[in-house]
């Protein structure tokens, strides 16, 4: 189904929302102008209601008494745990007023919305510009017609936050939480009357000492264009040009939609390729050309490899790679979903850094594009995929779906990191009509990447490229398909808490690593995306009871459990040598007694001592772990009821020693650290980083049955995310530090009621004003 055709089908489901997301990927940080385009966000000086009143559409509605908020926003703050979600489920009225500046005379003016959960009905100036429904793709509304050129406008936006039975992945039930508001960026885009709406760069022969680059740019005639026009490409490398070329446009009617005008750059040389160590990435600048006059201009960033699954496993440039990743759900506490782009950058962080992963799915939706170009910059490898979670609909959901699966992937197509699309509804039954579709729309739009769709039984029909398979059971299926890739386990069978017995946390460190060796020891498993990065809040019938799922390797803070460790020590020593315990050092919290020690580690031989006397030497247990590269270390200790002390652990790569750990054998808490991620935000009312609160032993070690209620003083121009006082889980927690809308020096005073203060210092620089 081609997409004239499928607006035709969708009638009024998707209202006078356009298909196309023009201003979305790659959208400026900032207000930006290029040549005769102009795009600014609308993030500031809106005002929030949590009910709509009579007339709160119009255009002189007084809104004086609506609360001043900032996008990402939230419709209601929430407890980090044990709350209903029916707390976020209603319809909710943003407003912003604006004024259009000078130059946007005689040109098209649109709003673009990044995210809205979960349906919007969109006003302006009192006249109603329809209904999207979805709450994890982009949409546009064009407001040109119904605009004041020279005075105020009044943009309304009434946004229904319930879990609709009409609207993916909604219908019958899913096991995460979706949240409301309008949590992603808004931005207002004024365009001439001929524009480009988007930008597909697809790189060909990237190995070959010639590479080749065709660039699709997709014009927009929203007036007759009596005119010849030009369109040139321009491959850069920072600032230096690389090649360029161009192609001619002849006249045009108006059209309802954007056509694709290739432009093909030849004979490329001395490229770069892009690959999980060396990120290199390059611009693609578009200029629409009127003779010699710019009349717009449109850039985007992209990246030269070639990824492909095979028999032989998934390949990267030509080399095999074993895929080793989690799974993430983008929700964080107290405001669901509406963390602003530092926030999601900082998740891929951790995800490629802290815990050396090379792949992430976008688990069970499109995600944010700043988390996205956060993979493209830290060579982290994705799986995306539509929203869904095992419901299929009626012909109308279906519908919306399909169209998701368009949205997603024209918003996303240029980053690099991303390697697969997902198409299926995941854990949904077979419908061959239905993933038939969604499957030739993806290869229709992007003809370079496969598709995958997620399931949870091999004997369901295979409509992808890639057979992608949740198996949580142990020893794992045997592949049966060629291009195999597992993308869910543990999970849900054995959740962990940072505070659960030490044998628990041992055990669930082992699941893991047990199901990579299994993936490890055959080349038809591409390799595994195990369930899950972070824990994430839940509905009453899954979870722990607390509306938690405790499936992750880390909190839902981003706090490591002992499984963290386990996935942090498959890198290579060259880049970081790593020694985690699957344990915390007590004497009694094993049932008889301390016993056993895992430790996962990237060195080939540990010594331990207790009271600086050796105890054990090991190496790494190549018997339950053959085919890991480092192996967990299982060591059998049995009784240490006369030696006891500090703990000393020492890690060596041949035969020399390459690191030290301690831990305390006292039992009590002794230090209380403040760990901010950063030490500058913008003053624009959104920018947020997170501060980890730990409490741990004389040798920085985690106390994790340290509970205490951390009080919180705050002084400058920021605001607190979180609880204050707010109780320590497993000897630490987090907290997030907003900017409000001024610059100046903001200080945090945490105080531990035996431990004492800490403080810390951000510095709120000045934000760029957003002009209208």
């Amino acid at each position: 189904m081609d997409r004239r055709d499928f607006l035709k089908a969708t009638g009024g489901l998707i209202a006078s929302a356009t298909l196309t997301q023009p201003g979305f990927a790659g959208a400026a940080s900032d207000a930006s102008t290029a040549a005769g385009r102009l795009v600014t966000p609308m993030n500031r000086n809106w005002r929030y209601s949590r009910t709509v009143a009579e007339g709160a559409h119009a255009r002189d509605f007084d809104d004086s008494g609506y609360e001043r908020v900032v996008i990402p926003h939230t419709n209601v703050k929430l407890p980090w745990h044990s709350f209903d979600e029916k707390s976020y489920e209603f319809v909710s009225s943003y407003r912003r007023r604006f004024k259009l500046p000078p130059e946007a005379r005689g040109k098209h003016v649109f709003v673009d919305f990044e995210g809205v959960m979960t349906a919007s009905t969109v006003w302006v100036n009192g006249t109603r510009l329809g209904e999207y429904k979805g709450g994890y793709t982009p949409f546009s509304f064009a407001l040109t017609p119904h605009v004041d050129f020279d005075g105020e406008n009044v943009l309304a936006v009434d946004v229904d936050s319930s879990e609709r039975a009409d609207i993916p992945p909604f219908g019958y039930e899913i096991d995460y939480l979706t949240f409301g508001g309008i949590y992603r960026e808004v931005w207002l885009r004024i365009v001439p009357s001929s524009f480009i709406e988007n930008v597909f760069a697809k790189p060909k022969d990237v190995l070959s000492q010639h590479p080749t680059l065709d660039v699709d740019c997709y014009i927009q005639h929203m007036e007759p264009s009596r005119e010849s026009l030009r369109v040139e490409a321009v491959l850069k490398d920072g600032d230096r040009g690389v090649a360029k070329a161009s192609q001619n446009i002849p006249s045009s009617a108006a059209t309802q939609e954007a056509a694709a005008h290739t432009v093909h750059i030849a004979n490329l040389s001395g490229i770069k390729l892009w690959d999980l160590e060396n990120r290199n990435l390059y611009k693609v600048e578009v200029t629409l050309w009127r003779g010699n006059q710019r009349v717009d201009e449109l850039s985007r960033t992209i990246g030269f490899r070639e990824a492909q699954f095979t028999d032989l496993g998934f390949e990267l440039n030509g080399k095999v790679i074993k895929l080793r990743g989690l799974d993430r759900h983008q929700t964080f506490p107290w405001v669901g979903q509406a963390m602003p782009g530092r926030v999601q950058r900082r998740d891929a962080y951790v995800l490629r850094n802290k815990l050396k992963c090379n792949i992430v799915r976008t688990s069970h939706y499109p995600q944010s594009r700043h988390f996205l170009d956060a993979c493209d910059e830290s060579g982290l490898l994705v799986l995306e995929e539509i929203p869904g979670w095992q419901h299929i609909g009626d012909e109308a959901w279906k519908l919306l779906a399909i169209d998701n699966v368009g949205r997603m992937i024209r918003r996303d197509w240029n980053h690099p990191s991303i390697i697969l699309w997902g198409v299926r509804i995941n854990e949904s039954h077979d419908d061959h009509d239905f993933y038939t579709r969604t499957n030739a729309l993806a290869h229709k739009l992007d003809p370079t990447r496969q598709t995958g769709g997620i399931r949870y039984f091999q004997g369901s029909e295979f409509l992808e490229d890639v057979f992608t398979m949740n198996d949580f059971g142990f020893p794992l299926k045997p592949p049966n398909h060629p291009r195999y890739l597992n993308t869910e386990f543990v999970g849900h069978t054995y959740p962990t808490k940072t505070i659960d017995q030490v044998e628990r946390l041992t055990e669930h460190t082992l699941r893991h690593a047990r199901i990579h060796d299994q993936l490890a020891s055959n080349p038809q498993y591409a390799g595994g995306i195990g369930w899950c990065a972070f824990d994430y809040n839940t509905h009453g019938d899954f979870g722990s009871g607390d509306r938690i799922c405790y499936h992750g390797v880390t909190d839902i803070f981003r706090e490591p459990k002992p499984a963290a460790g386990f996935y942090k020590s498959q890198c290579d020593p060259a880049e970081e040598v790593v020694m985690e315990p699957a344990f915390h050092w007590a004497r009694g919290d094993e049932s008889i007694g301390f016993s056993r020690a895992v430790v996962c580690s990237n060195c080939d031989h540990l010594k331990l001592y207790i009271d600086d006397k050796l105890v054990a030497e090991a190496d790494p247990d190549r018997v339950q772990f053959a085919h890991l590269r480092y192996a967990p270390f299982d060591i059998k200790l049995k009784e240490l009821f006369h030696k006891w002390g500090d703990l000393r652990l020492e890690g060596y790569l041949q035969g020399k020693q390459v690191i030290v750990k301690r831990f305390s054998g006292k039992g009590v808490d002794a230090k209380f650290a403040l760990l901010p991620d950063d030490a500058s935000l913008s003053g624009d009312g959104a920018d947020t980083t997170r501060v980890v609160l730990r409490v741990t032993d004389e040798f920085d070690a985690i106390r994790p049955f340290a509970n205490d209620a951390i009080k919180f003083d705050i002084d400058g121009p920021a605001d607190i995310i979180g609880d204050n006082p707010f109780s320590l889980i497993g000897g630490t927690g987090a907290i997030w530090i907003r900017a409000k809308e001024q610059a100046g020096t903001v200080r945090l005073t945490a105080t531990h009621p035996v431990l004492g203060k800490q403080q810390i210092e951000f510095r709120i620089d000045t934000a760029a004003p957003e002009g209208i």
